[in-house]
């Protein structure tokens, strides 16, 4: 896979249109960060699947020789969202599907306005808002072409979307899944984007399209109310971070799981290994990955309830006391419960050196399959993650944040380079990130060979039942044998290119000013230079 080089400015998305609208802004004298709204607006268009406004979002953001700022933009549960709403209605679990799964305000669009305020107190932010826009009105309005993955996700689980309000005016053609190829509009959503272009962005949570957001999401028996978008507010906060030997590893804090994906490289780095792409290299970031999930999985839950701070995780003797309980030659047992997940990753750099690392998701495909009618958005499923046990970490209650799979990474090296990067795919995200990482930063490949080497996945995802350790079918057949022989439950896939291993996606930045970049060909994105 080839790595794109510019001396500019540069966006990658998993969708080159998302890609190229981004570049656009960049090329019209616009910051990464109003790069990032183009290509996060445009992206809820062309990649509806994988992404749509009815969602949450979370940033990095990096001023030149700074350490970057989180930018929070995920919402809360509704004021009706309680634990006796769903046993009234006969359920043991909150539905991933419906609209009691649509339970969670949609924080992306805020973040969109608060990230546009930290681009004008920056001297950018110049660029008006129905500009960024402009892009993801043409698409929608003119009709998006149906991606393979759009296809072959809306075929595999139109049982469960095809029912749900809206849904089958806006994402089926004739009642049956659309094919790769075929043109959707989105009228309503063309609107929808018009309306926030000239009204500005805060008018999802507290105007025309807010109230009628809420009288829609009243309408189909959401628990999210009119008060509880009025309430929202995206927040900027301090990031986590991590020091490895190379340089400083920075992620979003809770309630994502990004604690988990810098455990496993301040693990990874502290572990004695003798090969860079062998037994050691795979069975060391597996056997990482296993601890930092447990970790995760005890604590991550709404900020205002860790049982544990997060940073305690991140400390060098933290860190070396953990990689020192890693057998490098035998596999920790792992009957483990994954988290599976819709998303999509992306990063701009621009010619200043402002870098941006952002990730969008609607949980599920198609969130919880409700296209609500006077807006055309889709809505989150994200609150599915909660549970109705009183006694659970992440339990269901009004007004608390959902367990997120989203995390963007950034890094700031020793030798001058800065990194942005990430991937989508829900419990791989943390897998991969560290897979790209070690490969482009440790083992010494080109950005775009890092991103294309087979990948690996531990754990239940894309509603499989096995906790098993997925490979590609890449892998040299000799390493495959030898996770085996360790005690690793490996199952090799079909794919040479799997959609299970994520879209990655980086861009790097030397100290002089030079990009480098690509994103994963097993998505439908790439790499875009002003």
């Amino acid at each position: 896979m080839d790595t794109i080089t510019s001396s500019s400015g540069m966006v990658v998305a998993p969708h080159k249109a998302a890609a190229d609208a981004g570049a656009e802004i960049l090329a019209e004298g616009g910051s990464a960060i109003e790069a990032m709204i183009a290509a996060a607006a445009t992206i809820a268009v062309v990649y509806p699947h994988m992404n749509a406004i009815g969602g949450d979002g979370f940033w990095l953001i990096s001023e030149p020789n700074k350490d970057p700022k989180a930018l929070m933009a995920c919402g809360s549960a509704g004021s009706n969202a309680t634990i006796n709403l769903y046993n009234d209605a006969g359920f043991g679990a909150i539905p991933t599907r419906g609209p009691l799964a649509a339970l969670t305000v949609a924080g992306t669009v805020g973040g969109w306005a608060k990230a546009k305020e930290a681009a004008k107190a920056i001297g950018a932010g110049k660029i008006p808002n129905r500009e960024l826009l402009s892009a993801a009105v043409r698409y929608a309005k003119e009709g998006i072409v149906v991606s393979r993955s759009q296809a072959d996700l809306t075929a595999e689980k139109l049982g469960e979307l095809k029912d749900q309000p809206g849904f089958a005016d806006v994402f089926l053609v004739d009642g049956k899944a659309p094919k790769q190829g075929d043109i959707l509009k989105q009228e309503r959503l063309v609107d929808t984007l018009q309306h926030l272009g000239y009204d500005g962005f805060e008018d999802f949570y507290r105007g025309d399209v807010s109230a009628a957001i809420a009288d829609d999401l009243e309408r189909i028996g959401s628990p999210v109310t009119k008060r509880d978008l009025e309430k929202f507010e995206a927040r900027f906060k301090e990031p986590l971070k991590v020091d490895l030997k190379c340089g400083t590893v920075f992620n979003a804090p809770p309630p994502t799981q990004g604690l988990a994906s810098l455990i496993i490289l301040g693990l990874y780095d502290r572990l004695s290994k003798s090969d860079r792409e062998g037994f050691d290299f795979v069975h060391g970031l597996v056997e990482a990955t296993k601890r930092a999930f447990l970790v995760r999985d005890r604590i991550i839950t709404d900020p205002m309830h860790l049982p544990e701070p997060a940073k305690s995780f991140l400390t060098p003797e933290w860190l070396a006391e953990e990689a020192a309980k890693i057998d490098m030659r035998r596999a920790l047992a792992w009957p483990h419960v994954g988290k599976a997940g819709d998303t999509i990753w992306m990063g701009a750099v621009d010619k200043k050196g402002v870098a941006v690392s952002f990730i969008q998701s609607i949980y599920w495909e198609f969130g919880s399959g409700c296209v609500l009618p006077k807006t055309g958005i889709t809505w989150q499923n994200r609150g599915a993650s909660f549970s109705l046990r009183p006694d659970a970490l992440n339990v269901l209650e009004p007004g608390r944040q959902p367990f997120h799979t989203l995390n963007p990474a950034m890094a700031r090296l020793s030798d001058g380079r800065l990194m942005t990067y990430g991937t989508m795919g829900g419990e791989g995200q943390p897998q991969t990130q560290a897979a790209i990482f070690a490969r482009h930063v440790l083992n010494g490949l080109p950005v775009g060979e890092a991103i294309d080497e087979p990948r690996w996945l531990l754990g239940r995802t894309w509603g499989d039942d096995t906790t098993a350790l997925r490979v590609e079918n890449r892998f040299d057949p000799d390493l495959v044998r030898d996770l085996e022989k360790a005690g690793h439950e490996v199952v090799q896939m079909q794919s040479d290119y799997s959609d299970t291993m994520g879209h990655a996606g980086m861009i790097v930045r030397n100290d002089k000013g030079g990009l480098e970049g690509a994103h994963d060909p097993r998505a439908d994105g790439g790499a875009s230079v002003d």
